[in-house]
């Protein structure tokens, strides 16, 4: 059936709207449980949507909400319409959609359609019958066998190879993931209807957008050609340059995205920063941003975690900012459900720096010229979980990476979990934790993953309370971004690219540098010492007059008033002092 657009909010508003949105992602499952099973649902959601708006934000993506038989935790859909059992019922979501227009909050949904469950109406048809009369047949990516065994060398992302044999075709099946979640095949114009009436059914019911999983690998390689050896190291720039990815996300945005004027946020893993732009070139009309992971990769080598240097991040983040061309925008983010905890990944989360770092890094990824999107649960600075063994991970991905690694010998249990233990998906993906009480107050029943102990030191209703806690810093930075066009759209520079410790920025516009607001600088002290940043000769031409520090994480404001400089500006010496993990965002008044 196909749904045509109809009258939607995000149609009177201007074509870049979410370009001045914070975003927060839920991650159902894990956001709080309101019928005590266990596991997060709806109504948990809905319970908490002043908690949300308090801390500012303005748009909520919410992971996998689907029918699904959680092979994948949500990424395995069995039914597009339908919302999955353990999470409630479409009338919880459309009692959340309500909730979100009567605090004039955005919602996006995840959009998996690369890949469905293998419990899918689709391919439980489509596997039944290679016959030319099945209606399915071609709706998934089926190849004959080569010499009795997979049709090439492409392997999964979950480990072992990308092809399951099907005895009831004969054939075999391809995923990119687990085997359960086989690839559609796009080449189908029928699919790609399928995919675009879905799309039209949750727009008409309200949601602003959609972020899109893994988009780049809809187009499948020409002729499916064997990998080289160097490709198989990272298979996933082969999966993500398709022949027909940009000619399948043109036609989409024609056919449902533009009526709808509805925000896109692609997941680009597998894509290079030379390739960007054609995905958000505005003038393509493809997406409206995409999510790099160059970042939050920066110190990965698939599971295995590698270092780091400041000097690299800042790298990243610069080549990043400049990634966009005129007609092009950014997301940023430091974490999300595929990544561990920003405070135990890029700061330090020991009780005595936790918290400082935390708002360190909040400043970092909150200050971009980019669209922020916040992963829940680092608004109050939560912390890896201490994992040491394997049955204490759920992650799919960390079971079929031990078969590959550990079981057939290639490298030790210990060094396998030791590396786990600072990457895994599952780090983010733990309860939120919202009070001291059992769980954390995610839930009366047993939680479906255990709940960090420290939940007693890290909560929501200890943060609310304090008004110099992260959450309360969150608050106050997502106001001043709100507060300064500078923020949002400034031009982005990094005065000191090369100094081991600190990072130090600036944000202008080159248009308006009469007005107060127009110039901004974002110091931070990425270390446990305290550091003096020597402001270059061409940067000291102001007085005590024209400075004022919005922003201290040391001693922060709800507000996001001006207020006279607290730090040392040093004039003379031409100097500022940071102390340990020290972050401030300083104005300059013309």
């Amino acid at each position: 059936m196909n749904l045509q657009a109809v009258k939607h909010p995000t149609q009177n508003l201007a074509s870049d709207w979410w370009k001045n949105s914070v975003v927060y992602q839920i991650y159902p499952r894990s956001f709080l449980d309101s019928n005590h099973d266990g596991i997060g649902d709806l109504p948990g959601i809905i319970q908490q949507l002043d908690y949300l708006q308090n801390l500012g934000v303005d748009m909520i993506w919410l992971s996998p909400h689907f029918d699904s038989p959680n092979v994948d935790n949500g990424y395995d859909i069995k039914d597009y319409q339908k919302v999955m059992a353990e999470l409630g019922t479409m009338a919880d979501f459309d009692d959340l959609m309500a909730g979100l227009k009567a605090r004039n909050m955005h919602l996006i949904i995840d959009l998996v359609v690369n890949h469905t469950s293998d419990q899918h109406a689709w391919f439980q048809e489509s596997s039944s019958s290679i016959s030319e009369q099945n209606p399915y047949r071609d709706y998934y990516i089926w190849r004959d066998p080569v010499n009795g065994a997979e049709p090439n060398n492409y392997p999964s992302f979950f480990g072992g190879s990308a092809w399951e044999y099907c005895p009831s075709r004969g054939q075999y099946y391809l995923h990119y993931f687990a085997k359960q979640q086989p690839d559609l095949n796009w080449e189908n114009p029928k699919v790609r209807q399928e995919v675009y009436d879905l799309m039209r059914f949750w727009l008409n019911k309200g949601v602003s957008g959609f972020r899109m999983d893994v988009i780049p690998f809809i187009s499948k390689p020409e002729g499916l050609p064997n990998l080289t050896a160097e490709q198989l190291e990272h298979p996933e720039y082969v999966y993500a340059n398709g022949p027909h990815v940009h000619e399948y996300l043109q036609e989409l945005h024609q056919a449902v995205l533009a009526p709808f004027n509805a925000m896109t946020v692609g997941e680009a893993f597998g894509v290079t920063f030379e390739n960007a732009p054609l995905f958000t070139d505005a003038s393509r009309q493809e997406l409206s941003m995409i999510f790099h992971f160059d970042v939050v990769r920066l110190d990965r080598d698939n599971w295995r975690k590698t270092e780091w240097s400041l000097p690299q991040l800042k790298a990243t983040l610069a080549a990043l900012d400049s990634v966009p061309n005129e007609q092009g925008w950014n997301t940023s983010f430091l974490c999300n459900h595929d990544n561990p905890r920003i405070v135990s990944h890029f700061g330090n989360d020991s009780a005595q720096w936790r918290e400082l770092s935390a708002k360190a890094l909040a400043m970092v990824y909150l200050c971009q010229r980019a669209t922020p999107f916040i992963y829940q649960g680092d608004e109050l600075g939560m912390s890896n979980f201490p994992f040491t063994q394997l049955d204490q991970y759920n992650d799919l991905e960390v079971k079929g990476m031990w078969d590959k690694w550990v079981a057939t010998g290639k490298v030790s249990e210990a060094e396998y979990l030791r590396h786990q233990a600072q990457t895994s998906r599952d780090h983010a993906r733990t309860p939120m934790q919202w009070s001291n009480q059992p769980n954390g107050g995610f839930s009366i029943g047993q939680a479906w993953l255990e709940v960090n102990p420290n939940y007693t030191v890290i909560n929501a209703a200890d943060q609310i309370r304090r008004s110099n806690s992260v959450y309360c810093f969150y608050q106050a930075l997502i106001q001043l971004r709100k507060h300064l066009p500078v923020l949002v759209r400034g031009v982005y520079q990094d005065l000191d690219p090369e100094h081991a410790h600190l990072y130090v920025f600036q944000r202008f516009l080159p248009t308006s540098t009469k007005q107060n607001g127009s110039r901004i600088w974002v110091a931070i002290n990425f270390s446990e010492t305290e550091q003096i940043w020597e402001i270059p000769s061409h940067h000291t031409d102001c007085s005590m007059s024209q400075l004022s520090v919005l922003l201290d994480n040391y001693s922060h404001s709800n507000r996001p008033e001006k207020r006279r400089l607290q730090l040392q500006w040093e004039k003379n010496s031409a100097h500022i002092r940071l102390e340990a993990w020290q972050a401030i965002v300083i104005e300059f008044q013309n």
